[in-house]
C-alpha cells in the first residue's frame, strides 16, 4: 500500500515540498494531497505590484492545478488534528469537517497578519497582505480621490487625500512605495486633489525601517521616501483611530479616511489546535531537520515553524521570508522521502544570499552576496529575481507583458471593487423597494405576474 504524505498549506513552503515529493518520490511508492484554502499559491512579492495597478492580479497568483502533476489538491480548510491518530481535522469546500488520514504530514499554514489592541484598528484599519486586500487598497485609494474631488472643503478634502501606514517592514514599505507611485501618476486627472495635493505618512515603532537589510540600505530607503515627500514617524506608535482620523503616539493627531496596518505578523490561528509543542510566539517547536517536536510522523515550515536559523547558529528562527519558505519546503520534502526509505534526513543550512526592497519608480535597494545595490540596478536585479523565480512559463511571459505595458503606458485607473460581489438579481441600485416597482417585464418578453392577460 502506497505511503499517504499530507500537505497542510499551499503556500511557498507547501507548494515547493509537494513540488519537490513529486520528483523524488516515485509515484506506486506515495501519494501526495495538498491541502489549501484556495487553489492557487499567492506570490506575494508581488502583491504591492497588484495593489499599485502595474500587475494584472491574476498574473502574481500561480494555479496549483496547473504546477502539481501528481498532487491531490484538496480545497478546504484544516481546523485541528489529532498526532496520536495520524489524522488531521479538514472542512471542505462544502462545509464538512472530515478526518484526513496521513503517514507523514507536513504543515505549512504559514501566518495572518498580526494586530495589538488598539482602539478603533479593527474597525478602521485595512490589512495588506492578501490579494483581496490588495485590490481593496488600490479600489480604496481610487474611491479616496474620487469622493476628494467632489469636496468643497479643503480642510475636508485633505482628510480624504492622506494616507497613514503602520509598519516599515517588507510589506509596509514596499506597499506604501507602490501605491504612493501610483496616486502619483492617476491624481494628474483629478484637478481639485493635484491642487491640494496628498499627504503620505508612514510609522514605525522602531528607530529604523527595515531591519532585515543593512542600516545603509534602510538609510537610502529612508531618504528617497522622504526625497516623494512621504513622512517618516519612526519611534511612533498608533495609539487609537476613528473613521476620519488617527492618534499618535505623542498626542498627533492626523485626520484620514486611510489606515493600512502592516505591523508585522503571527502564525495562523489552527496552529494551537494542532496538539503540537509551541514555542512562546506561538510556532510550531521543530529541530533543524523541521522535524515536529516529540513527533515522527509531523514536520513544520515557513511562518508557522520555529526553524533552527543557520546564519545564527541556530539560536533565533529564520526569518519570514519567500526565499526561507521556498528552500525549507525543498529540504523538508528529502526529509519525508527519507523517513520513508528513500535518502537520509539532513539538517536546513540554507543562509540568506540576498534581499530586495522595490520602491516603484525604477527605485529598489538590494543586498547580494554581500554586494549593496540601490537605485536603478537594484530596481532591476528586484524584477529579474523575481521573473527567475515565478513559477511556470505562461506566468512569467504574462509579467513580463504587463511590466512592459505599464512601463509603456501607465496604470489602469479604474476602480473595481464590484467585481465579485454582483448585486441580487432584481437590485435596485437607488435603495428603492424594488418588489412594489413596475416591472418593465413588457419591454423584456415577460409578462408580469398580475399583469392582465
Amino acid at each position: 500500500m502506497a505511503w499517504h504524505v499530507v500537505i497542510a498549506g499551499g503556500g511557498f513552503g507547501g507548494f515547493y515540498a509537494a513540488r519537490t515529493l513529486e520528483k523524488v518520490l516515485p509515484p506506486q511508492a506515495a501519494r501526495i494531497t495538498l491541502v489549501n484554502d484556495v487553489n492557487f499559491l499567492l506570490y506575494t512579492p508581488l502583491l504591492p505590484g497588484a495593489a499599485a495597478g502595474s500587475l494584472e492580479p491574476r498574473h502574481v497568483v500561480v494555479p496549483l492545478r496547473e504546477e502539481l502533476r501528481r498532487t491531490d489538491l484538496r480545497l478546504g480548510t484544516v481546523v485541528g488534528a489529532t498526532p496520536a491518530e495520524r489524522t488531521i481535522q479538514v472542512r471542505g469546500a462544502a462545509g464538512v469537517v472530515e478526518d484526513l488520514h496521513y503517514d507523514q504530514l507536513v504543515v505549512a499554514l504559514g501566518s495572518v497578519s498580526r494586530t495589538l489592541p488598539v482602539p478603533g484598528l479593527a474597525e478602521h484599519g485595512l490589512g495588506f497582505k492578501s490579494l483581496p486586500e490588495a485590490i481593496q487598497l488600490r479600489n480604496h485609494v481610487i474611491r479616496t480621490l474620487e469622493v476628494a474631488e467632489t469636496l468643497e472643503d479643503p480642510a475636508e478634502r485633505q482628510a480624504w487625500l492622506s494616507y497613514v501606514f503602520v509598519g516599515a517592514g517588507y510589506a509596509g514599505l514596499e506597499g506604501l512605495a507602490e501605491l504612493q507611485d501610483f496616486a502619483a501618476d492617476v491624481i494628474q486627472l483629478y484637478p481639485r486633489c493635484r491642487t491640494q495635493g496628498m499627504r503620505w505618512i508612514l510609522v514605525e515603532a522602531r528607530d529604523r525601517v527595515m531591519p532585515e537589510i543593512p542600516a545603509g540600505l534602510a538609510e537610502f530607503a529612508t531618504r528617497e521616501l522622504r526625497g516623494r515627500g512621504i513622512e517618516m514617524r519612526l519611534g511612533t506608535t498608533l495609539q487609537s483611530a476613528q473613521a476620519d482620523r488617527v492618534t499618535l503616539s505623542g498626542g498627533e493627531v492626523v485626520p484620514t479616511r486611510t489606515l493600512v496596518w502592516t505591523a508585522g505578523v503571527k502564525p495562523h490561528p489552527v496552529i494551537a489546535r494542532l496538539g503540537l509543542a509551541l514555542d512562546d510566539r506561538g510556532r510550531i517547536r521543530v529541530d533543524a531537520t523541521m522535524r515536529a517536536e516529540g513527533q515522527d510522523a509531523v514536520w513544520a515550515i515557513g511562518d508557522a515553524a520555529a526553524v533552527p536559523d543557520p546564519a545564527r547558529k541556530g539560536r533565533e528562527p529564520t526569518p519570514p521570508t519567500a526565499q526561507h519558505a521556498i528552500r525549507q519546503g525543498r529540504t523538508v520534502a528529502r526529509n519525508v522521502a527519507a523517513s520513508l526509505g528513500n535518502g537520509r534526513v539532513r539538517p536546513f543550512r540554507f543562509k540568506t544570499k540576498g534581499v530586495f526592497v522595490d520602491m516603484g519608480q525604477g527605485q529598489a535597494v538590494a543586498t547580494t552576496l554581500g554586494i549593496r545595490w540601490r537605485g536603478v540596478p537594484a530596481w532591476w536585479l528586484a524584477r529579474s529575481y523575481h521573473l527567475a523565480m515565478l513559477p511556470g512559463t505562461k506566468r512569467k511571459l504574462r509579467l513580463l507583458v504587463d511590466w512592459n505595458i505599464q512601463l509603456l503606458f501607465g496604470r489602469d485607473t479604474s476602480e473595481l471593487g464590484g467585481l465579485g460581489r454582483a448585486p441580487q438579481l432584481g437590485h435596485d441600485p437607488t435603495g428603492g423597494d424594488v418588489s412594489s416597482a413596475p416591472a418593465d417585464a413588457a419591454a423584456d418578453g415577460v409578462r408580469a405576474p398580475d399583469a392582465p392577460s
